[in-house]
């Protein structure tokens, strides 16, 4: 008897282990990533601008990788960087009764944490830009901490020749500075993400 005790005692506990395993769910799936992005607008806090001067920055890009192919060997599906969207740059100068804006169209933008820098060239523009890649960095503040932006004109990416004159370098595909400055009225929104994976050979 004690041991036919023994025995209904192990076949029931058996019973419900396999009862509770077929309950509990199935082990989640590796959740994909979102696609990297940068969204967002603001005024920043630039100390070379003269007093009442308003410099704003709007971006909206989107990955989009292997988007963009180029002749180049290897170029065939584009890059992983490859983005799409727009940058809008406003620099109101009281003093002169103007104000500067250009419209770009987003080519690269790579992401580290909640920093990424983005590239574009420019549309259209009231100050000449037209053609020229402008580079943008931004960095979405944490725990308090404010936004920051950097921009590839002005005090950076100055090419010095041997002569001593200076002019502004090429602006490569998402290349910019740091994020040099604060964003004092506004903020931008960093979606950081992997590099995407190449695609697979035909």
């Amino acid at each position: 008897m004690k041991n036919r005790t023994r025995a209904l005692a192990l076949a029931g506990s058996a019973a419900l282990v396999a009862t509770l395993a077929a309950a509990a769910p199935a082990p989640a799936s590796p959740t994909a990533h979102k696609p990297a992005s940068v969204h967002g607008g603001g005024t920043i806090s630039y100390p070379y601008a003269p007093q009442g001067h308003d410099i704003r920055f709007t971006v909206d890009a989107d990955a989009a990788p292997w988007s963009r192919p180029f002749p180049a060997p290897g170029g065939e599906h584009g890059m992983p960087v490859d983005a799409r969207g727009k940058v809008t740059v406003r620099h109101a100068m009281p003093d002169q009764d103007f104000t500067a804006v250009a419209e770009a169209e987003v080519d690269c933008m790579v992401t580290g944490g909640k920093t990424a820098t983005v590239t574009a060239v420019v549309t259209s523009s009231n100050v000449g830009w037209e053609g020229k890649r402008i580079g943008i960095s931004v960095q979405d503040g944490e725990h308090g901490a404010p936004d920051r932006l950097g921009f590839s004109w002005d005090i950076v990416n100055a090419d010095v020749k041997a002569d001593g004159s200076a002019s502004e370098a090429r602006t490569g595909t998402c290349m910019a500075p740091a994020p040099f400055t604060e964003v004092v009225k506004g903020g931008f929104k960093v979606t950081p993400a992997p590099l995407a994976p190449r695609p697979a050979k035909p």
